[in-house]
């Protein structure tokens, strides 16, 4: 609990894989030993200011989650796994329902993002207390051009205005709820959580997140994320040798 507030977070894997091109969900598919997944959920169970997780996932899934995510890896902190919906933000509405109510922080994380730091996570929920709805993130390094349907660019937006969003975004609960509900009466559809409260007619804070906290979607991310995988070991190994040489 940090300093009295109850944090909750909603993973939502519900995804369909269509750009992974696979046969099962990508946050099943295994990298360095262990499903994506797990990889995920493990940053949060890690928090100690994480009170309680709540899965979302396809309801034909929600049993192999329960025996291959969470009974095998002993995760502690998961209370509930939910079904999904149909498009991503149903299925983070379907997590909000099941809140623990004691919550008064939300997180919404997506489970395909396995490299986020403790330290985001940490940020993310100092950010909601000091002050309120924020968003984890990072300035984009490319030039961004806005293309109408013909391909014709339409114009150049500053760069140094521009960050991409990541997650966990970090709420409030009850600026997520009375937002979603404004949302769900409006027929207001978005791709992420903070577009939901900012439709809300509530300010959204950006922080500082890390350019390894990718989401993994296709298959150039596997590559991608083995990679990360591999230069975290070997920064490890040569933390060992330079304590050991000490």
């Amino acid at each position: 609990m940090y300093k009295g507030h109850y944090v909750s977070v909603i993973i939502a894997a519900a995804g369909m894989s269509n750009r992974m091109g696979s046969k099962i969900n990508k946050q099943f598919i295994w990298i360095e030993g262990k499903p994506i997944l797990a990889h995920t959920i493990e940053k949060f169970e890690k928090c100690r200011y994480v009170d309680e997780i709540i899965i979302v996932t396809k309801e034909e899934e929600i049993e192999y989650c329960r025996k291959e995510i969470v009974k095998k890896y002993k995760f502690k902190k998961i209370n509930k796994i939910v079904r999904g919906g149909k498009e991503r933000q149903h299925s983070v509405y379907n997590g909000i329902l099941a809140l623990d109510k004691k919550t008064d922080i939300v997180l919404t994380h997506d489970g395909a993002r396995p490299f986020v730091e403790i330290k985001n996570i940490e940020d993310g929920i100092k950010g909601v207390v000091d002050f309120g709805p924020c968003v984890i993130g990072v300035p984009v390094t490319d030039t961004i051009k806005v293309v109408g349907e013909d391909k014709k660019v339409e114009s150049t937006p500053k760069r140094s205005s521009l960050w991409a969003a990541q997650t966990p975004q970090c709420f409030p609960k009850n600026i997520l709820v009375d937002s979603y509900r404004k949302a769900i009466k409006e027929g207001y559809l978005a791709t992420d959580d903070s577009s939901i409260v900012e439709n809300g007619g509530y300010d959204v804070k950006m922080v500082m997140g890390n350019y390894k906290n990718i989401k993994i979607t296709t298959p150039e991310d596997i590559i991608v994320a083995e990679s990360l995988f591999k230069d975290k070991e070997s920064l490890f190994k040569r933390r060992e040798l330079l304590f050991q040489t000490r």
